[in-house]
């Protein structure tokens, strides 16, 4: 898949950024969570979402249970005509097409996507909460994140996702994954 790694300046309008985050730690029917995970993203424009930028795959130990198969992760810009709700309903879907189980919190997952940032919207939105509540602690989001826009700044805290990346206290063993 052809998408920008990066965003060169003023490409992008960052305060109007739609943010997405990708995880993966069960490999389902796919041979691998990197290839569950490109998958993942190549059904986006079916869905009415446009990739802008993507971040590279980023591995960490299962949290809260590290005993549990690592995570690979990742972030993706995204352009939608769909608001909040109907994109959180369309990522749904998309985690249930990936046979995403709910067994229990925190359980390993074939597809994980959450809506982290839609603008500078903030607040409950009819359940759904934005900015993403916990996002800027975990560290593999805010990374990736900080990959491809690191001036982003968050809706409602102080700093950008570069310092918010180096602020991050969960999952701080979360790297890049070497290629």
């Amino acid at each position: 898949m052809s998408v920008p790694t990066e965003i060169p300046d003023g490409d992008l309008d960052l305060d109007g950024a739609v943010i997405v985050a990708l995880g993966c730690n069960d490999k389902g029917v796919w041979a691998s969570c990197e290839q569950a995970l490109e998958a993942a993203l190549a059904r986006f424009r079916a869905e009415g979402v446009d990739i802008l930028a993507r971040s590279s795959w980023w591995t960490s130990k299962a949290w809260p249970d590290p005993t549990d198969p690592p995570f690979l992760n990742g972030v993706v810009i995204v352009r939608t005509a769909h608001d909040p709700a109907v994109l959180m309903s369309k990522l749904s879907r998309m985690e249930d097409v990936f046979d995403r189980r709910r067994s229990a919190r925190n359980a390993p997952r074939t597809l994980d996507l959450d809506l982290i940032a839609y603008g500078r919207l903030n607040g409950d939105l009819e359940g759904l909460i934005l900015p993403h509540p916990r996002a800027a602690e975990r560290l593999f989001v805010m990374g990736p994140l900080a990959e491809i826009a690191p001036e982003w700044r968050h809706p409602t805290l102080a700093g950008d996702a570069a310092t918010l990346a180096a602020q991050a206290t969960v999952a701080t063993d979360a790297r890049p994954l070497s290629r």
